[in-house]
């Protein structure tokens, strides 16, 4: 049986455990029905790091920042709603004023946190919570599946946030739940052009960090200015920046020294101090000195234009490592999100007739092959475990960093039947036992194999 469909057993007799106590039963409901809904990642960070900035960037649009919890969640129609305490929770509008959306809440003092629905196809498969600056990490993880970690570069206060949000020992057994961001990346290399590479190689350099490699599963650079730029660049933006393009590139380069030279009355280009001012504030100067010299290279068209930003800003990769960690292990960290509550419940109420769930907990944590495989899939893709090219590709798609059902794990690109699937779980377990065997192989490359046989062998209980 699947670790998901073993969490979800215990919770109902768990429910069934506790059906006398109204506090537990609702504690336990709130789980049940996280079962069914995408998984929910918390973008947390210091202040002014750009969390607000990212969230956009990740749904397509802009909102408005607002002091309090704020979840978005897939819809039809856009419409948001207020929790303020007991009751039921108030409708509040949500209008454009210029070019940003407003959630309406100026009528309500004091917000446990605002639910906005929104028809953005990333919300589809996660719900993203905008945290306040002062969210401790019990907040912020208290509703979370997964965690977002926004920073500069890692400080006593980042490892120590980070620390605190693996501070459990159910937690720290399946520490699979976070993705540490350099926000800001542009801001890294003084916004010269190369700036994102410098910040790429940075993060490359702390997923092998001993500090930080136990506290998250990657860690990833983005130019969070930038990356919304990407998804919401207008046409008229698009036009003013061409027409920057028209001066000289030495004559540009030189009003972009400063924020202060390039809005001034000095500028050498018959635009609006207003329209550029407004551009600074939307791209930056980073974002302005790589935009102009894109569209000077050819990406001159909007659609062209904004691919190059997705994949310069960084929010290509931080998307593709939202899928391989988050999306697609959504059942993996719900049940961990699940045993997480179970053990808070049998902590406050203990009972002698749970007794039995408290030993299935543990031997469940103990002994869950998901978490291995998270763990591993990270570890390689960090550079921190280090397998043969060969053996490095396969042990990835197989532990599912390509996708979690058999045909993904085994590299078929068709509907392959039964039988291929078998010969060729059988010929990667032969495979893979003989690595885990090897005397002569480093510890961890044997220890990697003893994670990719285990696979092995559970697709090939599924196939028969």
């Amino acid at each position: 049986m699947t670790l998901d469909r073993v969490v979800w057993s215990m919770l109902q007799e768990a429910l069934a455990v506790y059906r006398d106590s109204p506090r537990a039963t609702t504690w336990l409901r709130s789980h049940v029905e996280r079962y069914t809904e995408p998984v929910r990642i918390a973008v947390a960070g210091r202040s002014r790091i750009g969390k607000s900035t990212l969230v956009n960037a990740l749904i397509g649009d802009e909102f408005a920042p607002l002091d309090s919890f704020v979840w978005y969640r897939g819809g039809t129609d856009a419409r948001a709603h207020v929790f303020s305490g007991p009751g039921r929770p108030h409708e509040v509008a949500v209008s454009r004023r210029g070019h940003r959306q407003h959630v309406e809440i100026g009528q309500y003092d004091r917000t446990d946190r605002v639910v906005v629905e929104w028809p953005a196809r990333t919300l589809r498969d996660i719900v993203l919570i905008d945290t306040p600056d002062t969210a401790t990490p019990e907040q912020v993880l208290g509703d979370a599946d997964a965690l977002l970690y926004l920073m500069r570069h890692v400080q006593d206060d980042d490892l120590k946030f980070l620390q605190s949000a693996n501070d459990h020992p159910i937690a720290r057994t399946a520490a699979v739940h976070t993705v540490a961001v350099l926000a800001r990346a542009d801001e890294i290399g003084a916004g010269r052009i190369d700036a994102l590479s410098s910040a790429k190689q940075i993060a490359r350099r702390y997923r092998r960090d001993v500090s930080v490699q136990p506290l998250c599963q990657n860690v990833v650079a983005v130019a969070g200015l930038l990356a919304v730029a990407a998804r919401t660049l207008r046409e008229d933006e698009f036009a003013a920046l061409r027409a920057l393009t028209s001066l000289s590139r030495e004559e540009l380069e030189d009003n972009l020294l400063s924020a202060d030279r390039f809005a001034g009355e000095q500028f050498p280009l018959a635009m609006e101090p207003a329209v550029r001012q407004a551009l600074l504030e939307r791209f930056g100067i980073f974002g302005l000195r790589l935009i102009t010299a894109l569209i000077r290279q050819g990406f001159d068209s909007q659609v062209k234009l904004t691919g190059q930003l997705v994949q310069r800003s960084g929010l290509g990769e931080l998307r593709d490592s939202i899928a391989v960690h988050f999306s697609e292990r959504r059942e993996i960290l719900k049940a961990r999100s699940a045993l997480l509550g179970l053990d808070v419940l049998f902590r406050m109420e203990p009972r002698q007739n749970a007794r039995k769930l408290m030993a299935d907990l543990e031997r469940v944590v103990a002994s869950a092959h998901d978490f291995r495989e998270l763990r591993l899939v990270a570890a390689l893709q960090a550079g921190r475990t280090k397998l043969p090219a060969e053996l490095q590709a396969e042990a990835l798609r197989l532990v599912g960093a390509e996708g979690t059902n058999p045909l993904a794990r085994l590299g078929f690109d068709y509907e392959a039947d039964a039988r291929e699937q078998r010969e060729m779980v059988l010929d990667a377990l032969v495979r893979w036992q003989a690595q885990a065997a090897d005397l002569h192989a480093p510890n961890d490359h044997r220890k990697a194999a003893q994670i990719v046989v285990r696979t092995c062998e559970g697709l090939l209980q599924q196939l028969h």
